[in-house]
């Protein structure tokens, strides 16, 4: 079996997230970092764009969710676009890493990852 390994890296988007007042009523800078694991024998041998993962597509997805959405906590955001990651049948492996630059005052950012296996 061949497993292909898609990377979408530093996708840098803006969103609310934090509980504290200001960063309720601010976007803040997000920057992604996704993995995502699925077989592609067929793709390989066919060259059929059908048999293989749009990642087009869920970064359009993920870009929708952070542009629009709240989140008080990064756990959060986190999880619902590890959602969409392997919301694709033939997805066997999802990583997302998110980083929240200048959380903290004397660090570079403050991240979180989670991953989800089938």
């Amino acid at each position: 079996m061949q497993n292909a390994i898609i990377n979408i890296t530093n996708l840098r988007l803006r969103t609310f997230i934090g509980f504290n007042p200001e960063e309720m009523e601010k976007k803040q800078d997000v920057v992604i970092n996704i993995e995502i694991h699925y077989p592609a024998d067929t793709a390989c041998e066919r060259d059929e764009v059908d048999q293989a993962l749009n990642y087009k597509v869920v970064t359009k997805a993920v870009i929708e969710l952070v542009e629009h959405g709240h989140f008080l906590l990064l756990e959060k955001l986190v999880a619902e676009i590890l959602e969409i990651c392997h919301q694709h049948n033939s997805v066997t492996y999802a990583k997302v890493k998110v980083d929240k630059p200048h959380a903290l005052r004397f660090a570079d950012s403050v991240s979180l990852t989670l991953s989800w296996q089938k």
